[in-house]
């Protein structure tokens, strides 16, 4: 029992991490907007960029956290890894104003936080069921 309480609050953070990571992302696409509008876009974008990455650590450790003590797959935790790989890549091309690599890779990692995040919920459901 203990064992399956533990996998459900590993879980939990976990899916809590993920859905931060998308959020920052997202708002990573709109202060990338106001870089062409505002004056004020490139300081938000540059706290954005810290924040996501922030949020990309964050989700390595939910995940070692969810597997670790839980007993859960191991896959969160190379996914999650493999996630702070791709941050690392986008903050390099973005401080080397590489936008042609630099805003595709935005939107790749949009995609694969949302797909992260529907993963992460359908084994919070799974928990739950037990």
């Amino acid at each position: 029992m203990t064992t399956t309480a533990s996998a459900r609050h590993g879980s939990s953070f976990l899916r809590i991490a993920v859905a931060l990571q998308t959020l920052t992302i997202f708002l990573q696409a709109v202060s990338a907007g106001l870089l062409l509008t505002a004056s004020y876009g490139e300081t938000l974008h540059g706290v954005g960029a810290r924040v996501m990455y922030g949020a990309s650590m964050l989700y390595v450790l939910a995940a070692v956290l969810a597997w670790k003590p839980g007993g859960g797959s191991l896959r969160p935790v190379r996914h999650a890894s493999g996630f702070l790989v791709l941050a690392s890549i986008q903050v390099v091309l973005g401080i080397a104003h590489v936008p042609s690599a630099h805003v595709p890779l935005g939107v790749l990692m949009f995609g694969l936080s949302v797909l992260a995040l529907a993963r992460a919920g359908s084994r919070d459901q799974a928990l739950r069921a037990r």
